[in-house]
């Protein structure tokens, strides 16, 4: 992590972590680095615990939305910690793994997936999101559904930001989810090596 531990926390600090501790089982990971700024991360919590346990859209597809930012800014730390939570959820593992290799997942009969994994790569690739996209969403989800995946989208986009920029060390035994990422840096794909020509 690029930052240090924090050593003492302020008043102020030690009661949003004694929060955060009861309504998620202790103060860790970006936690730690949002404490630098306590009002931001009071709020900051607040909104990510909507997203995660209160929002209209079902949990798999909560889960969908934070796996699809994730690995839009190539966050290792949030795909770690929520790949096995998407599976267990509902969605088919061969489709996480997919996502983590930059493919367009096989949802098999899973419409609701296939539309919010299209309408999120569109918005977060694209910067808009199609009429016909739209469309679907707006079918499929409804109008609060989609306002929650866009604030999902927001949530989990500022949080890879923040595990990326002040690189949140992974728990031990996580590893590189994706082909095209080692720790805190893109490196090449890579491919099959040839043997030279005579």
């Amino acid at each position: 992590m690029r930052l240090s531990p924090l050593e003492e926390l302020t008043a102020r600090q030690a009661e949003i972590s004694e929060r955060i501790a009861s309504r998620r089982g202790g103060t860790r990971g970006p936690f730690l680095i949002w404490l630098r700024s306590p009002e931001l991360c009071e709020r900051v919590e607040a909104l990510g615990a909507f997203c995660r346990f209160e929002s209209s859209l079902p949990l798999r597809l909560r889960e969908l939305s934070l796996l699809i930012a994730a690995r839009h800014f190539d966050a290792a730390y949030s795909w770690n910690a929520h790949a096995d939570k998407a599976v267990e959820a509902g969605l088919p593992a061969e489709s996480i793994e997919q996502l983590a290799r930059n493919e367009v997942p096989d949802f098999g009969d899973d419409e609701d997936a296939a539309i919010l994994h299209r309408f999120a790569t569109e918005v977060l690739r694209d910067h808009f999101v199609s009429d016909e996209t739209f469309a679907a969403g707006l079918a499929a989800f409804g109008e609060q559904g989609l306002v929650d995946l866009i604030g999902s989208l927001g949530n989990y986009s500022m949080l890879a930001m923040l595990l990326n920029t002040f690189q949140v060390d992974p728990k031990p035994g996580w590893t590189d989810p994706y082909p095209d990422v080692r720790g805190f840096a893109k490196i090449e794909p890579q491919t099959s090596l040839k043997p030279a020509s005579a």
